[in-house]
């Protein structure tokens, strides 16, 4: 059993897989909704507005279409794909999500992420199980069992283990994540702060620094003014918030930003931007850990052909 480094933003997206693109068949997106014909879409090259970010660059998002269909959307090497599994419908949109992790080999895999409920307020540990029956992938197994209570109005998932981010109205909590003899658990919710958040419109976790008492969890997001923003988190006392804007302008209408990895570039971040209206954007930080955004290259990538919500990761 291989088990995917976390760097893989979807770990569940075969196109990281080996033979793959070999298992893949044809995929059809249309507007009034998805068509699956099979399990991965078509690549799209990079256009020249984009050339700034290097080829060794990848970043993936997951997706919820409005039926419960499960997709995810990637850029790597230069080029673009959509991937959808046969089977893998939750049966409604969370209004928040957050992949936790997966494993798996050429012919199985596995993935648990949480997913906050639109409508009863209870947070899900979803487990999914893929395999691949005659040359296609698809899903044999999901479970969405409930883990948490007090989860209404939840409208941001961000995990940093052991610790899970919450954004809910103007308020940011943060939870203890254990994982023993195979089954999560959460702490009590611990206001970090109650001002303001109702203006971040994105958010996920980037990385971890610092050590002892200066340890920080850092997330990345943007906000309804236009700003792109890293706040710092202490994780010893997290009512201890600092915050640097990369950007002032421009970053507004993005519903959700992912973060992703660069093979030749460790020091850099790729960032996947999507819009409500389906539309993308992929950037390139050179130095993600200097606290300036006046380097960050890249550009518009176009329609996606679905407006799916997608979320941070």
């Amino acid at each position: 059993m291989t088990v995917w480094s976390e760097l893989f933003e979807d770990l569940e997206d075969l196109s990281l897989m080996p033979n793959s693109i070999a298992a893949a068949t044809a995929f059809t997106v249309v507007a009034a909704g998805i068509a699956v014909a099979g399990v991965v879409g078509p690549a799209g090259p990079a256009t020249a507005a984009i050339s700034d970010v290097p080829a060794d660059c990848s970043v993936f998002t997951a997706a919820y279409h409005s039926d419960g269909q499960r997709l995810s959307y990637g850029y790597s090497g230069g080029v673009t794909s959509t991937t959808v599994y046969a089977n893998d419908n939750l049966g409604w949109v969370p209004s928040a999500h957050q992949q936790l992790g997966g494993s798996g080999d050429d012919t199985s895999f596995r993935s648990t992420e949480y997913a906050a409920h639109p409508t009863d307020g209870w947070l899900y540990l979803v487990r999914r199980q893929g395999e691949l029956v005659d040359g296609a992938w698809q899903i044999t197994a999901t479970s969405a069992e409930r883990l948490k209570d007090g989860f209404a109005g939840t409208r941001i998932l961000a995990s940093a283990s052991p610790y899970l981010y919450r954004v809910a109205g103007t308020s940011l909590y943060r939870y203890t994540e254990t994982y023993v003899d195979g089954e999560f658990t959460l702490s009590a919710p611990v206001l970090l702060t109650s001002n303001n958040w109702d203006t971040v419109n994105t958010l996920t976790y980037e990385r971890s620094g610092g050590t002892g008492n200066a340890a920080v969890d850092v997330l990345i997001g943007t906000k309804t003014n236009g700003e792109l923003k890293e706040w710092r988190i202490n994780r010893a006392t997290p009512t201890t918030i600092t915050s640097t804007v990369l950007r002032s302008v421009g970053w507004a209408p993005f519903t959700s930003l992912s973060t992703g990895y660069c093979a030749a570039h460790p020091n850099g971040r790729p960032l996947l931007g999507i819009k409500a209206n389906g539309s993308a954007s992929v950037h390139f930080d050179a130095n993600q850990t200097d606290g300036i955004g006046t380097d960050i290259k890249g550009g518009v990538i176009g329609l996606l052909g679905w407006t799916a919500k997608a979320y941070g990761q």
